[in-house]
């Protein structure tokens, strides 16, 4: 036998027997009802991907905001209620911590940032990374935006016919290509300049790459947990060379060592865009330079720039490390990119959908920048930071969209050790009846479920399933501070439960859910919320808000030769992947053909009720 051989064997076979002993010594018998275990092995957990939107809701209206599921390692609870997530991702989340895998598989990747780091560590570069997503540091990036949403539209603009007809474009290849560029030179200040290439180099093609590589070899997380706690640094390296053999012929080892490509082409890019700034930043010899650069908007061109100047002036008990920093950018820009891409195509579906809320939104941003011309401030769609986020049909767009479509549809916790979870509406037990709380062992899984909290008909209405963005017209367009709620400081079992004086979207009777952004779940809360919601919100808003003054947008109406009509089904993945219902498509292939033409002026008008 084999060097290579014994190596994969003996993995296999220690692997094996700790996850027989895990199993065998697994507390079974969580109180509470759900869907029938479905497969002896793997249980029933794929149906929340296979059923989609609509199975994830389901279950949740059904059996309560706390659902027992199974997986191939046991039980897993499905929580979707206000009171016990407040308790997941605020008051107990020392408790709740992300599975051990999603730690290690997203340390090999992308180094130490806030997605692989826990405890004081994660603390530590949480307190330096608040400050620098303030409103201010978003106020002074918005104009590196501007130009990337321009050339995107003036692209759009190029391929349609000069008389004025609609043309149909497959815009989602095009949105990918804007989201790119924006997160790459508001975050690293790194000109991908995708848009205008005719190809991507090798940092960007390795970023478009990564997300749906990761999907395909989600099932190897929890073997490279394993080999990354019981290996040295040098074996773990040996280890992956014995896996990454080109002639190992399967497609799933073309994905690893296709993997193993793409981490090394962006690590070598981001660490290059990091030394430079650096090198840059250290050049200046002002000592209190980070105070001028904050007030100089000129010397702010990306995150990056006001993330190492955050970091120079830091006491060194708190001053990140050089591979920190290069995990946070790494983060950042693999974050930003396919979220934002599925967000803005879904609200530009969307607005194809609704013809009369795409007139209304057109409206509302050229009466803003009639204002704005008339002064002498602004041309085109360049629309000032206070302006164009207090936009308040556009503003309720973003969301509206947000809130039913969440980017990233659940999100999965650990528990560290027993725990009593309370709820703030009775879920059904095993025995049929209904629980207030539920004992959990030490060791379940936990999935948050963002698309049935965003989806509770007790906290948004009976119409929650429906796509309504004038159900936000009514609610302050500032939503109130939840900086407390961000930062994990809230204390008391009712801290879920607060008083406000205005109606605000997504509280009833004082309760509503713990999230960071608008009372919704979609950027989580606690100290493992989203820290870029703010920046990805302003490129949202931006790029919406240039393409639909320009450009409208209707569903596809003509024919393939088969006499088949396009229509778009999302499914849903890690993300929601819009693809072309058979037999006008394949199913498989992501796209979102829409027909786009010039603006006209009937396409400002818009009625009362859209």
């Amino acid at each position: 036998m084999s060097l290579i051989q014994v190596c994969v064997l003996g993995s296999f076979s220690f692997a094996l027997c700790k996850a027989l002993a895990f199993l065998l010594q697994r507390t079974h018998g969580i109180d509470l009802d759900g869907p029938n275990r479905g497969n002896w092995l793997t249980g029933n957990i794929m149906s929340l991907f296979e059923g989609g939107v609509d199975y994830c809701v389901h279950i949740a209206e059904k059996y309560g905001g706390a659902v027992r599921l199974y997986g191939p390692l046991g039980e897993i609870v499905y929580v979707s209620d206000p009171r016990a997530l407040y308790h997941i991702v605020v008051k107990d989340q020392h408790i709740f911590e992300e599975p051990n895998q999603f730690i290690m598989s997203n340390k090999l990747v992308f180094g130490e940032g806030l997605i692989s780091t826990i405890g004081e560590q994660h603390r530590r570069q949480r307190k330096l990374l608040n400050p620098v997503f303030s409103t201010s540091n978003m106020r002074r990036l918005l104009p590196t935006l501007h130009p990337i949403s321009d050339r995107l539209t003036s692209i759009l603009v190029s391929k349609l016919p000069a008389d004025g007809s609609h043309k149909e474009i497959d815009v989602l290849p095009w949105l990918s290509r804007c989201a790119l560029d924006g997160v790459c030179q508001g975050i690293l200040g790194y000109p991908s300049n995708t848009l205008s290439a005719a190809e991507n180099d090798s940092y960007a093609e390795a970023l478009r790459k990564i997300g749906p590589l990761i999907g395909k070899l989600m099932k190897v997380r929890s073997i490279t947990a394993f080999v990354m706690q019981n290996c040295s640094p040098y074996w773990a390296r040996k280890v992956l060379d014995l896996i990454t053999v080109p002639w190992l012929p399967t497609q799933f080892m073309a994905d690893i060592r296709e993997m193993r490509r793409i981490v090394e082409t962006m690590d070598s890019a981001s660490r290059k865009a990091f030394l430079e700034r650096k090198a840059a930043m250290e050049a200046e010899e002002t000592p209190d330079f980070i105070d001028t650069a904050c007030r100089d908007s000129d010397s702010m061109t990306s995150m990056m720039d006001i993330m190492l100047k955050a970091n120079a002036v830091s006491s060194n008990t708190e001053r990140l490390t050089d591979a920190e920093l290069l995990g946070q950018m790494n983060v950042m820009v693999f974050a930003g990119l396919d979220t934002t891409t599925s967000a803005l195509a879904r609200c530009i579906y969307l607005l194809a959908q609704h013809s009369g809320a795409q007139a209304k939104l057109r409206s509302e941003i050229r009466d803003a920048t009639k204002i704005l011309e008339e002064d002498g401030d602004m041309s085109s769609a360049e629309l000032p930071f206070d302006v164009l986020m207090s936009l308040p049909f556009l503003d309720s767009i973003v969301k509206e969209t947000l809130r039913l479509y969440p980017s990233l549809p659940v999100m999965a916790r650990a528990t560290s050790k027993a725990i009593t979870l309370p709820l703030q509406f009775p879920a059904r037990s095993r025995s049929g009846g209904y629980t207030s709380a539920v004992a959990i062992p030490e060791g379940t899984v936990t999935i948050i479920s963002i698309l049935a909290a965003n989806r509770h008909q007790g906290l948004w209405g009976a119409d929650a399933n429906e796509w309504r963005p004038e159900r936000w017209l009514s609610s302050p367009l500032t939503a109130p501070s939840q900086v407390q709620e961000a930062n994990g400081s809230l204390d008391g079992e009712d801290a879920v439960s607060t008083s406000r004086s205005a109606p605000v979207m997504g509280v009833k009777d004082g309760v509503r859910f713990p999230g960071v952004y608008s009372n919704m779940m979609t950027f989580l809360g606690g100290s493992r919320s989203c820290i870029g919601f703010k920046f990805a919100e302003m490129e949202l808003k931006q790029v919406i808000a240039t393409l639909v003054l320009r450009l409208h947008f209707s569903l596809p109406t003509e024919p393939n030769t088969q006499g088949h009509v396009k229509e778009i089904q999302w499914k849903l993945r890690a993300f929601h992947i819009p693809v072309v219902k058979p037999p006008a498509g394949d199913g498989v292939t992501p796209q979102v053909p829409l027909n786009v033409r010039l603006v006209k002026k009937d396409d400002f008008i818009w009625n009362a009720v859209v």
